[in-house]
Order: C-alpha cells, then structure tokens, then sequence
C-alpha cells in the first residue's frame, strides 16, 4: 500500500499518536498552519470525508470526538476542524483526515 497515512495508521511509519482507539488515530501535522494542527484519521483507508461517512458514518463521528477531546486536552478556548475534500479544494493526501486547528485567532471566511 502506498497511501502514507494507512501506512502512519498501521503503525509502519512511526508516529506519536495523540489518541488512539481501534478505528482512528490523531497525530500532529508536519506542516502545521496553527499552533495546534492535528489531524485525525480513520485508520481504514476512504479517499475523502464525502466517502467515509457514506461508508462509515459513526467512523467519521468519532473523528470529531476524538478531535474535541485533543482539544480540550491542549485547553483550547476555540477551534476549527475541517476537511479538503479533492484536489481543488487543498486535499494532498487522499485519505479522510481532520484537520483540528487552534491556538490562533481565525479569520472568516476560510481561504
């Protein structure tokens, strides 16, 4: 498999997970845009938010718990998830992933 997150996900490609449950792990972006930037991962591979919650709808809701509780651990006042669903709108990677953002203000709109 070449996809680099399954291969974070499966453990193949060290990483320091933030949380971890049996279908979804959280680990910090290499690139951060934030002073908190994580992204969280269905550790299944689905190429995008659009394809995993037609196939795992409780999968792609636990993202977002798993994204509230790294939140509340780093104590953050206020926070941002999103996703980059395609090429056109910023996705790199294509497998389902969370972006968690925060320790900034944000402005609005996005992008």
């Amino acid at each position: 498999m070449t996809c680099i997150f399954c291969k974070i996900a499966q453990k193949e490609i060290p990483s320091d997970f933030l949380y971890e449950s049996e279908k979804v792990v959280a680990f910090n972006d290499l690139t951060p845009q934030a002073p908190v930037h994580v992204l969280v991962i269905p550790k299944a591979h689905f190429e995008n938010a659009g394809e995993l919650s037609e196939a795992e709808p409780l999968v792609l809701a636990e993202l977002f718990t798993a994204a509230k509780k790294i939140a509340q651990e780093r104590g953050l006042d206020g926070y941002r998830t999103t996703f980059n669903t395609g090429a056109s709108a910023g996705q790199s990677v294509f497998h389902a992933h969370l972006h968690l953002l925060g320790g900034r203000p944000f402005a609005w709109p996005p992008g």
